[in-house]
């Protein structure tokens, strides 16, 4: 998380702009680091949350340097596209970024045994991780207006990784997502981009068995070094894309994981 430093109002990066942030669970979520900086840097935020997480969204968004709205958004559940369009609407008016930060896969998709998950759970793990980037552009593209950005979380998976299995055949749904996002949004000079990030000790990771691997080979070969309790840099990257200095940027993937995935074993 950004370090705590006081914001001249008006003079950040994102001085004005309006930004929805989803996926915040807990202070050390990725989404959590970018609606802090993103607020630093200017911005109102207004945040997300679904089902049972939604009280925890809440009880984190007061941690925020200034308290925000939490609006409910399951985006498995179509009625909610309207709802949350409507809520934000009253709260900001239009809306200038929109950050993707959903994800899950069951169970039977994660693991040992890519074979083991059956059709129902990869569906689920495909409209949440994946399909839910259209499904907000869906709910705030019509309070958006050119210059506006939209930024998603990804992880590298241009390999096949130990124990993400379908998550990371998510993953590259989600980037495949967003580079037709980019195309169809793009004369409305809307941006669609994702950051791929290292591995972050979020509570989303603590659900991929294994996860300790993934730690420990960043550790040992990213170029730049890579701590799995920081999520500065993912958020400062974050912010930059949402800001005005990407303004012919889209349909991009920024690698913000130490140099790892240039790298050879």
């Amino acid at each position: 998380m950004a370090p705590r430093r006081t914001t001249v109002q008006g003079m950040g990066i994102l001085a004005g702009k309006k930004i929805v942030v989803t996926g915040v669970l807990t202070d050390a979520s990725l989404a959590f680091g970018v609606a802090q900086l993103a607020q630093r840097e200017g911005a109102t935020v207004v945040l997300t949350g679904a089902g049972r997480a939604l009280s925890l969204t809440q009880r984190t968004a007061r941690r925020l340097d200034t308290p925000v709205e939490v609006f409910e958004f399951d985006v498995t559940v179509g009625e909610h596209i309207e709802s949350v369009r409507s809520s934000v609407a009253s709260t900001l008016g239009t809306v200038d970024g929109v950050v993707h930060s959903i994800g899950f896969a069951p169970e039977a998709c994660l693991g040992d045994d890519f074979l083991a998950a059956q059709w129902p759970d990869v569906a689920i793990a495909m409209q949440i991780s994946a399909y839910s980037l259209k499904t907000l552009v869906d709910a705030f593209l019509p309070l958006m207006t050119s210059g506006s950005s939209i930024v998603g979380m990804d992880f590298d998976n241009t390999v096949a990784w130990p124990a993400y299995n379908w998550m990371g055949v998510a993953k590259s749904a989600l980037e495949s997502t967003s580079r037709y996002l980019a195309k169809q949004l793009g004369p409305r000079g809307i941006r669609c981009n994702l950051i791929a990030a290292g591995p972050i000790k979020t509570m989303a990771a603590k659900s991929i068995p294994g996860f300790q691997t993934f730690e420990d080979s960043w550790t040992q070969r990213a170029p730049l070094g890579w701590d799995v309790k920081n999520t500065e840099p993912v958020s400062r990257a974050c912010i930059a894309l949402l800001s005005d200095w990407f303004p012919a940027t889209t349909g991009e993937i920024i690698h913000v994981d130490g140099g790892y995935h240039a790298v050879g074993a």
